[in-house]
């Protein structure tokens, strides 16, 4: 009984602190990466509990090494965004400019009842009042909605709202992100003027948001990061 003790609370604590070094995000949204770290470890954790035969360490050694694994994953990912798409996937737009595109639907093998459901989740109940959808990586489902179905703010009192849609980066931490300048039909040629009319390079650059009406938001990198 001791034995079963010590060893739970050894694994207690070590996963406790595997799962604090791959930070916050882990506990809420979690990406496919960290769910799969996520699944291996509650299974290697499993074998040394019920199985006396099998040393602790092996477990805690296999735990170890899964968190080393994804905290280099999500490093990389951060940098590259090619890996990013590869290994997490790319967020997908199901209705666009209020129009559902049937064929991203079926790329992700979303059904009309599972749209409408994650749309009441959103507090939306009438589809007709939505602009644009996104189906995040982490699967949840970000809402835009029209001009005319925007709820009215302080602001609106003064100034009437435009329908500016969704905002999308084009430069995430220096890099190009070319399937946002493909969804506003923007060519990097278009960024390439943008940057040099305000004398900044795409690596200056922490990110950069573009929208419908063409507003650009940036946000310059820190210079001790």
């Amino acid at each position: 009984m001791i034995k079963v003790i010590i060893r739970t609370i050894i694994m207690y604590i070590f996963i406790s602190l595997g799962v604090r070094l791959m930070g916050k995000r882990q506990i809420g949204d979690m990406q496919p990466t960290e769910l799969v770290v996520t699944l291996l470890i509650s299974e290697i954790a499993a074998i040394p509990l019920q199985d006396f035969s099998q040393p602790i360490s092996i477990g805690l050694v296999a735990i170890f090494m899964l968190v080393l694994l994804e905290i280099a994953a999500s490093v990389l990912i951060m940098k590259n965004l090619r890996l990013r798409r590869v290994l997490s996937g790319k967020a997908i737009t199901v209705i666009n400019g209020g129009k559902i595109d049937q064929k991203a639907m079926k790329s992700t093998r979303m059904t009309v009842f599972d749209l409408i459901e994650m749309l009441r989740m959103q507090n939306v109940f009438n589809i007709e009042e939505v602009d644009t959808a996104v189906l995040e990586i982490n699967g949840n489902l970000s809402v835009c909605l029209k001009k005319e179905a925007q709820p009215t703010t302080v602001k609106d009192l003064n100034l009437e709202a435009n329908n500016t849609g969704i905002a999308l980066p084009i430069i995430s931490d220096g890099k190009i992100v070319d399937s946002s300048l493909e969804f506003f039909k923007k060519s990097r040629s278009w960024l390439y003027d943008i940057l040099n009319k305000m004398n900044l390079h795409s690596d200056d650059i922490f990110i950069m948001t573009l929208d419908r009406t063409g507003k650009i938001s940036t946000i310059k990198k820190e210079k001790n990061i």
